[in-house]
């Protein structure tokens, strides 16, 4: 059974990785007072926010990179890795 490709989850790795890049850099998009937030200023409880996403999104693109690893090297025939990067 040959080894699905990898190239469409290396693809989705990147997207993902985007928007917590990006978002934080585009000031112009969240530098205002309304809407406020328990008192708290957009521009505040905005970048609080960006944290938790940002979190989400990398730790989804990492097990994404995992699988997408395991995908390669089982492709070009090269053991599997357990959690420590040793062969299994």
């Amino acid at each position: 059974m040959p080894a699905r490709s990898s190239r469409a989850l290396w693809i989705v790795v990147g997207i993902l990785l985007l928007p917590p890049i990006v978002v934080p850099l585009l000031v112009g998009l969240y530098a205002k007072e309304d809407p406020t937030l328990w008192g708290f200023p957009f521009y505040y409880w905005f970048q609080f926010l960006l944290i938790p996403c940002a979190a989400a999104f990398t730790v989804t693109a990492y097990y994404l990179a995992k699988e997408a690893v395991r995908r390669d090297r089982a492709a070009k025939g090269l053991p599997d890795l357990d959690a420590r990067g040793e062969r299994r």
